[in-house]
């Protein structure tokens, strides 16, 4: 296969038509467990993570926001919150059990009445051009197919003044950490994956597509490709993630 007809699945090669499929069987497998698994695998860290991620959206009373990959919901419910009546939060994923997940949980705390939800791909956005005052993705750009069509999808949906937020786990900025890293994410991950999920293939999957992700920079060129301007990017927890921002103007 060339590069123009196959891409990465972890670190397999796969055909380009084929990878959606793979990553939505991932998460169909991992979607009942993934709200344990996040706080296990992270410590609890990712709460942080994603609390620093609301800091730095800007999200304010009446404001359209899509929370894209939103998956069970963690970013919605704390943007619901934030909307308020006035406004809208709209959860989408590719995965319809993670979507079902993120609604019983949300509807389960009471969440309703400003939050909609869709079933979408983020390469292909269904929404009108200028439509949201900030588009968030949080741990869903590495297992888009085309994640530069990704970004100019989330660019052509965001209204002129708003803001896309990546949070993404990204390339450790702190040598000493990376033997450690490894260890946990090769050896350790698809243990617990197989322990608490029953099922080890996922998680091992999940390792990789890490570490075959855009680094801070390369993603930040890629937000200033589609149209993004005053692109930054904040590493945390050492750049094991990063948050990186862009605005359309």
């Amino acid at each position: 296969m060339n590069d123009k007809q196959s891409t990465h699945f972890g670190f397999q090669q796969v055909p380009v038509e084929e990878k959606a499929r793979r990553v939505r069987a991932v998460f169909d497998s991992v979607a009942d467990k993934y709200d344990i698994m996040n706080d296990l695998m992270s410590l609890g860290i990712h709460r942080l993570w994603k609390r620093y991620t609301i800091e730095m959206s800007g999200v304010r009373r009446g404001h359209r926001v899509l929370d894209l990959a939103g998956g069970t919901g963690d970013l919605t419910a704390r943007f619901a919150r934030l909307v308020g009546r006035e406004g809208l939060v709209v959860l989408s994923d590719i995965n319809a059990a993670m979507l079902r997940a993120g609604r019983d949980r949300l509807l389960d705390q009471g969440i309703a009445g400003n939050v909609e939800y869709v079933l979408a791909n983020a390469e292909r956005l269904p929404f009108p051009d200028n439509q949201f005052d900030c588009i968030s993705i949080a741990f869903g750009l590495r297992n888009v197919t085309d994640k530069q069509a990704a970004l100019d999808s989330m660019y052509r949906a965001l209204k002129p003044g708003g803001r896309a937020l990546v949070l993404e786990f990204s390339k450790v900025t702190v040598p000493a950490f990376q033997p450690l890293y490894d260890l946990y994410s090769f050896k350790i991950l698809p243990l617990m994956g197989k322990l608490i999920a029953d099922d080890a293939d996922s998680y091992r999957y999940l390792a990789e597509s890490i570490r075959m992700h855009p680094d801070q920079e390369t993603l930040k060129g890629m937000m200033e490709q589609a149209g993004f301007e005053n692109c930054d990017y904040h590493n945390l927890s050492g750049g094991i993630v990063a948050l990186h921002r862009g605005f359309k103007f």
